[in-house]
């Protein structure tokens, strides 16, 4: 990579359309330069360039029948982005929104998450334009077995081990290994995620927003602070916002906003765990939306077609979707007094308002570093199936909180300026670079 602005061009060029894939990958770039001209290794050996393409895309058709008896078609993807440090792991989405260039920016994201988390697990993204809300059990059933008659062919569980995203919950990941135990007549750990009774791992469902919460926590002792008394906003009402929730009223926090795709809920003297239990019935068993809080809890008001981020608060959480921050909004939290930002999500902060939180010398965990502790479970779970053994829930949490503390080393390691400001970017992309580069060299041209 001569320049990053040359770099970027030829990425454009060859990724027509793919923005967030284009917005990923230029982060990166610009992160790791400066470490590049230091390190021409990894220069003469093209790294950077080979990392970006896909050592394999997988695309194709879904058929199913749903309750009209009607024939409905989806697309289904693959993308297995690196196996240089492991079989390719990533999640699976299911949502509308999901085309060829959101599962490559996911991909090339979640190589370097894993790559932090120290496990060895390579990097890959899948899923589908299905969107589960709306449908039936028996209609999901039916789209998660068609999606794994052609999936089941192309991962394994030394192949590419795929777990749950957005739209992919544990009802999704039973009914896709159910299909593939029964088309591959063995039980094996090829899907992470799993329910408890079946090869699961204890945490797992909480552990995104657990681990971003412990990656937070980190930061803040960086600065003598803790979580005691911080009024927090959420954004998301999903998995990963629901336990982000209940491990920050754990350590003392004050949770005062929720989200989903029509707007948000705001109660200013903070949500209850008794409130965290009704919104966990709402969304992962009624399929309901946020704007039913309002009516149901009491203080709480529903503001429609709005974000959260103009509610003044002193730690962020963005755990819904990716770009859900723009340049206003990081100013407007800055303004109001927001002085650190978790990102449960894949990059939900767009570069410019990324550019604000650094100006402001804020505390700002990018998804890469923040939201890896769902990969890491996924890890240790892998971990359990291989052995054929079941840990206890405070030993993974143990586990779950160290991989925490050392990608917070290592972001502080590559990271740390010399006025002493942390860039917490730059550190996990150029820590989850060099793990990866370095086995690429190591394994030749390939």
């Amino acid at each position: 990579m001569e320049s990053v602005k040359e770099f970027m061009a030829e990425v454009v060029r060859k990724n027509p359309g793919e923005l967030e894939f284009h917005q990923a990958v230029e982060e990166v770039a610009e992160s790791i330069a400066p470490f590049l001209k230091k390190n021409p290794q990894y220069n003469e050996a093209n790294i950077i360039e080979r990392m970006i393409v896909p050592e394999r895309v997988v695309i194709f058709r879904v058929p199913w029948i749903d309750d009209n008896q009607k024939i409905q078609i989806n697309v289904g993807y693959r993308i297995e982005m690196s196996s240089a440090i492991g079989p390719y792991k990533g999640g699976l989405r299911f949502h509308p929104s999901v085309n060829l260039g959101i599962l490559k920016f996911l991909a090339f994201e979640q190589v370097f998450k894993n790559s932090l988390t120290t496990l060895p697990l390579g990097g890959g993204k899948g899923g589908s334009d299905f969107d589960p809300k709306g449908k039936s059990d028996m209609e999901v059933m039916k789209f998660c077995q068609s999606f794994m008659s052609e999936l089941f062919r192309h991962i394994g569980e030394n192949t590419d081990v795929p777990a749950g995203d957005i739209g992919v919950g544990s009802r999704e990941i039973g009914y896709m290994f159910g299909q593939y135990k029964r088309l591959k007549n063995e039980f094996t750990g090829v899907l992470t995620g799993k329910g408890v009774n079946w090869g699961g791992s204890l945490i797992r469902p909480e552990a995104t927003g657990y681990g971003c919460v412990y990656f937070v926590h980190e930061m803040l002792k960086t600065r003598g602070e803790d979580f005691g008394g911080k009024i927090c906003t959420v954004s998301g009402a999903g998995n990963v916002a629901q336990y982000t929730f209940e491990k920050l009223l754990e350590l003392g926090a004050k949770v005062v906003t929720l989200s989903d795709s029509n707007g948000f809920i705001h109660k200013p003297e903070g949500l209850t765990v008794e409130d965290l239990r009704f919104v966990m019935e709402l969304k992962n068993i009624k399929r309901g939306r946020i704007s039913d809080c309002a009516k149901a809890l009491k203080g709480c008001k529903y503001y429609k077609g709005k974000r959260p981020w103009a509610v003044p608060c002193d730690i962020a959480f963005p755990s819904a979707t990716q770009n859900e921050i723009d340049e206003k909004d990081a100013k407007t939290l800055v303004k109001n007094g927001c002085f650190a930002i978790g990102e449960g999500a894949n990059m939900p902060t767009i570069p410019d308002a990324v550019k604000v939180f650094q100006e402001a010398r804020i505390l700002y965990a990018p998804g890469k570093a923040a939201n890896a502790g769902g990969v890491s479970t996924s890890g240790l779970e892998m971990s359990q199936n291989s052995i054929r053994t079941a840990w206890t829930r405070e030993e993974v949490d143990r586990k779950l909180r160290q991989i925490k503390i050392n990608i917070h080393e290592s972001c502080v390691q590559y990271g740390k300026q010399k006025d002493g400001y942390i860039n917490y970017v730059a550190g996990a992309n150029i820590a989850g670079f060099v793990k990866v580069a370095d086995a690429m060299l190591d394994q030749g041209v390939v």
